[in-house]
Formats: structure tokens, sequence, C-alpha cells
């Protein structure tokens, strides 16, 4: 079989597999370690296997070597990018600062590895609020995310300017997609994802990150959960919680390009050693100062 293929030539290469929590229940299974941008982010600075097959999307393969940049990262499907990724350039990020030198750049991680070199902090969606708590002080600028960015200033009332980038599957999401949901579902508690624009996440019973969420609904009484969040999850959530429900609040949450790699992708990668990703030495130790940054207050 090909998932005992795959974990044969794991072994024999001293690889470790990392999966995100939006892959397909097929990818996670294999994976060695499944989670969030930041535990994932920390798994990969910490592990000593010599080769690390990244199942997730462009940047974070990147996050991954920036951080363990002596080790070899593969990327199954290289063309697993992140639209919100490419929402913002190097060269409008270069203009904004030199327009605006009192801003203190805080960069969502999901964005390329040329973005985070020019950036003063990392975070993700799990540490977002602690680390912008940490910054209070600072006249921020958030990026890429404007929904993510919007909700922060939202809940801490700082003096945060956001960039208009988005993830396309969670901008979707409408307080119209919650009622429908709710009227179906009365007694179902709604947890969403802070991708999600702030009049939807103002609905929300509970408002975190992929891991945060399943954390939430695990240790919830409650029976019955709407999910505002890609599809991906909810293997995640059954797995903890066979004796419960999730429904998806909306059909269109689910992410082309976080579905791309398959299994014969993993083991091509792991056999042939191919899509290694590699950064320029100046932007790894640019972009290395805002992650340990990011690692240090989380």
């Amino acid at each position: 079989m090909l998932k005992d293929d795959i974990l044969k030539l794991k072994k024999e290469k001293n690889a470790i597999i990392l999966a995100h929590f939006y892959q397909k229940p097929e990818i996670q299974d294999i994976a060695d370690f499944v989670g969030d941008s930041l535990a994932l982010s920390k798994i990969a600075q910490s592990t000593d296997n010599d080769i690390i097959v990244f199942c997730g999307v462009y940047f974070m393969a990147e996050t991954a070597k920036i951080l363990s940049p002596q080790k070899k990262v593969l990327l199954p499907k290289l063309n697993s990018l992140c639209r919100m990724a490419a929402m913002i350039t190097t060269d409008d990020l270069k203009e904004y600062k030199k327009e605006h030198p009192e801003r203190f750049i805080v960069t969502y991680v999901n964005t390329r590895a040329e973005i985070k070199a020019l950036s003063d902090v990392i975070v993700t969606s799990s540490n977002a609020k602690k680390i912008v708590e940490h910054y209070k002080d600072k006249k921020i600028m958030y990026v890429p995310d404007k929904n993510l960015g919007t909700y922060l200033r939202y809940i801490t009332d700082y003096d945060i300017d956001v960039w208009p980038g988005y993830c396309y599957i969670h901008d979707l999401l409408t307080i119209n997609d919650i009622k429908k949901m709710k009227k179906l579902h009365p007694q179902a508690e709604l947890l969403i994802h802070p991708e999600a624009p702030l009049e939807v996440l103002k609905q929300s019973d509970f408002v975190g990150s992929t891991k945060q969420i399943l954390d939430y609904a695990t240790a919830s009484k409650n029976k019955e959960f709407i999910i505002g969040t890609d599809e991906g999850i909810i293997h995640a959530l059954k797995k903890h919680n066979p004796d419960k429900i999730f429904y998806l609040l909306s059909k269109g949450l689910s992410c082309i390009n976080m579905k791309r790699i398959d299994l014969e992708d993993v083991y091509d990668a792991l056999k042939y050693e191919k899509n290694e990703i590699e950064i320029k030495e100046d932007v790894i130790e640019k972009a290395s100062v805002a992650l340990d940054k990011m690692m240090e207050l989380s």
C-alpha cells in the first residue's frame, strides 16, 4: 500500500511529515503531526529530522525553512499557494514603510518569506492578540489580512492600520449564512476563524484559530457546533469528538490550494526528495528575526 511505502521511506530518510488541519483527511492521517500554523512552526523549529515534508501551502513550507534552514524542506505540490499571500508585494510594503515610518509592521504568517523579511514581528491567528498586546504602545500596520487586523483593532482598541488582503473562503461568510444555519441548528454553538468579516465574528460564540476551535469544541459540554472555517478541520473535530456533531457554516468553506496534495505527491516528494524549498540566505536572516520574536512571545 502507498501509505506503507510512505512510512517506510520516512523512516529510511529520517523524515517528518507535517500537515495543516485544512489538508485532506488521508494526508492528515499519514502525518506525524497535524496542527495550525503556530504548532507546526514550533515543531519545524525543534525537530531533529533531516527532512521535513510539509503538507500545507507554500508560505508554510517557507516558514519551516526559515526556522530550520539546515533542514531539507519539501512541499509535495509547489502550486499549493495561498491567495492571501499574493495580495501583498515587497514593492508595496516598502513603499508603505517609506510613507509611514512610524508604523510597526505586524505580519500574519500567511505571507511569503520576502514580506516576513520586511516585518517587525510575525503572528498567527493563535497568538496575534497576545503579540499585538505586547506592542500596544506602537502604531501598528497589520498585513495582509484586513479581517483579522480589523478584529484585533476591535477587541483591543489599539491604533492599527490594516492591509486590504483577505482569505477568499472566510471573506465570503455572511450574516445570512449564520441565520440560515442557526435556524436549522438552534442548539449548536457557532465557532468561527478570525479571518472572517467582523460583522460575522460578532455573531459567534467563539472566535479562534483552527487549534483553538478544536480545543474549544473538545472541552465544551455542548454536542452540536457550527464551524466557520475550512472543512478540513472537521476531520480532526470528529476524530477527537466522535460523540459530537459538526456542521459547516457555508458549503464554500474549502480552500482549493489546501486540497492539492495527494498521497502520491507525498510519496514522490519523499522518494525523489523533490520540490525542495529554497530561500536566499539574506532573506532567511532578515525573516528569522521577525519569526524569532514571534516564537519568543508565543
